[in-house]
């Protein structure tokens, strides 16, 4: 087995393009480090719905050239096999460790191929490079990001010529071709023959951000912003000037783009600590609202004042405030959001009488939706303009929460206000997530087996009135790895991460309302049954 080990890396070794993890390889060889060795190269980084993510370094299970080369090549081949032999794929990339690298290695096996690649200009947000698909045609794009994980990480995200990620058949088709290349001796890599797109392509995404903004609308709100050290600022400083904002004040610690995220333990808004900077900024400069980006400006947060401090509010509160602007605005189309996202949007949309859709978790399903107008995820993310970007957008959606702040601020109310109005008006939906981080994958594998062999009967003192094995389907949504569990007044769904060694647990609970003196009532019952639905959910999982 140890002979087998060194001969397969000695192998990998040999076709390995960067220097620096063939020096690292070479060194573990060297050094005879069996261990490390085998977790490196006890299978390989598996291409799925999201693409690729995994931490840097060599060998087949973490994320290198000679892994973006073999991927590369694998969606070329699957490009031209579905009658896209000679279209154009779009390449974006974000300022981590070799981003830059993998962005490159793909437009030359793309171009080796016969296919046109076209590489944006410099490290831009996610969202730039899903709106160039579309805008300039493209069979497919690519983009280098692993968004908000820790700095050791990088990833590869693939999209579809329609803009959005890709979904199953897709993603095994592409993995497939990925699998069948025998060597990266047989890639073809030319040294020139792309394209690098001129700053006209991000002219072109800045002139739709104006597009979400009623043009009648005040513009008077001010902003404290963070760029956790990703490449959000430069875009949504020009969008909120072209907007006409007030410009906003920056968290200076977290402006540059940095691979290292210096200030926080994740570069994730909704991680502890990671707002910290932020809100120091607010407390000094008194804006009407904090936003933060996330490193690949796909996602937004959102803080406002609570009292006497700030603090952040959820994604669904977001999502929520967004869609009632929306609706108050008299936008037309479907409202749709994950299964995990909070069912007040449903109850929103149902009064304002639009089409509402369900789908599973990611944006990859959400952007799918026929017809849709709007859509958002609990984990901050918001497509607020569908027909230029099919996927999640921080960018456009900072400008629209910036605009409602700025009608609220007009009549002398803020989001905390609008967010009590939707509380009286379809009762208290109250949401939280149990989250478990594991070193070991079975815990995970073993909780899931537990749930479903003996799933819980109540939970907090509420009856379970409907338990649900989402890997058989239901009548609107394919398979996925979840349990669903609908309670007397709560909801909660268990499920694996697809991007992190996480078992995640959403939870919701709904407290009828009559009367804005109820709140305070209705929110201590509301933490208390939460509260109480972790403790017993955990139980019920062994977590």
């Amino acid at each position: 087995m140890h002979d087998d080990l060194i001969a397969r890396a000695k192998s990998w070794l040999a076709e390995d393009p960067d220097p620096e993890t063939r020096d690292e390889l070479a060194g573990l060889i060297d050094a005879g480090a069996v261990e490390e060795l085998s977790a490196r190269f006890s299978g390989t980084l598996q291409f799925g719905t999201a693409g690729l993510r995994g931490e840097l370094g060599a060998g087949p299970m973490r994320m290198n050239r000679s892994v973006v080369i073999r991927a590369a090549a694998g969606l070329a081949a699957y490009l031209k096999k579905n009658g896209h032999p000679g279209g154009l794929v779009v390449i974006g990339y974000d300022a981590r460790h070799k981003s830059a690298d993998f962005a490159r290695d793909t437009a030359a096996v793309m171009t080796g191929a016969g296919l046109r690649a076209a590489v944006l200009p410099r490290p831009l947000p996610t969202p730039v490079l899903a709106f160039a698909i579309r805008h300039l045609g493209a069979v497919a794009g690519v983009e280098v990001t692993a968004s908000h994980n820790p700095p050791r990480d990088n990833g590869y995200k693939v999209y579809l010529g329609d803009g959005s990620q890709i979904v199953p058949p897709a993603d095994a088709e592409i993995a497939a071709e990925i699998d069948a290349i025998a060597s990266l001796h047989d890639v073809p890599r030319p040294e020139s023959g792309w394209q690098t797109l001129d700053e006209s392509v991000l002219d072109a995404y800045l002139a739709r951000t104006d597009a979400v903004l009623d043009p009648a609308s005040p513009r008077t709100a001010r902003t404290v912003y963070t760029a956790m050290h990703g490449v959000g600022r430069d875009v949504l400083l020009a969008a909120f000037a072209r907007a006409g904002f007030p410009e906003p004040v920056l968290v200076a610690e977290q402006a540059d783009p940095d691979p290292d995220f210096p200030t926080v333990a994740f570069p994730n808004p909704e991680e502890p600590g990671a707002m910290d900077l932020a809100f120091a900024r607010a407390r000094a400069t008194d804006p009407d609202l904090v936003i933060a980006n996330d490193p690949d400006a796909d996602r937004c947060a959102v803080a406002v004042k609570d009292g006497g401090d700030w603090r952040m509010l959820r994604g669904d509160e977001v999502g929520a405030l967004l869609a009632a602007h929306l609706v108050r605005r008299g936008a037309q189309g479907t409202f749709a959001e994950s299964i995990v996202s909070s069912s007040l949007l449903g109850r929103i949309a149902g009064k304002a009488g639009l089409p509402y859709e369900e789908t599973l978790t990611g944006f990859k399903w959400i952007a799918r939706v026929d017809g849709l107008r709007y859509g958002y995820e609990e984990a901050l993310g918001y497509c607020v303009d569908p027909e230029g970007v099919r996927d999640k957008d921080g960018i456009t959606a900072a400008l629209l929460v910036t605009e409602l702040a700025s009608v609220l601020k007009e009549e002398g109310r803020t989001l905390l206000d609008l967010l009590d109005d939707l509380a009286v008006e379809h009762g208290l939906h109250a949401t939280d997530q149990l989250s478990v981080r594991v070193e070991d994958l079975s815990l995970i594998t073993d909780a899931m087996r537990r749930l479903r062999e003996q799933p819980p009967t109540g939970l907090a003192g509420l009856s379970v009135v409907r338990a649900e094995d989402l890997t058989r389907g239901t009548e609107k949504l394919p398979p996925t790895d979840g349990l669903r569990y609908t309670l007397d007044g709560a909801r909660v769904i268990v499920r694996p991460s697809g991007t992190e060694p996480k078992l995640k647990c959403y939870l919701e609970v709904v407290v009828p309302v009559s009367a804005h003196a109820d709140l305070p009532a209705a929110r201590a019952r509301a933490t208390e049954l939460l509260t109480a639905v972790k403790r017993d959910l955990s139980a019920a999982a062994g977590i």
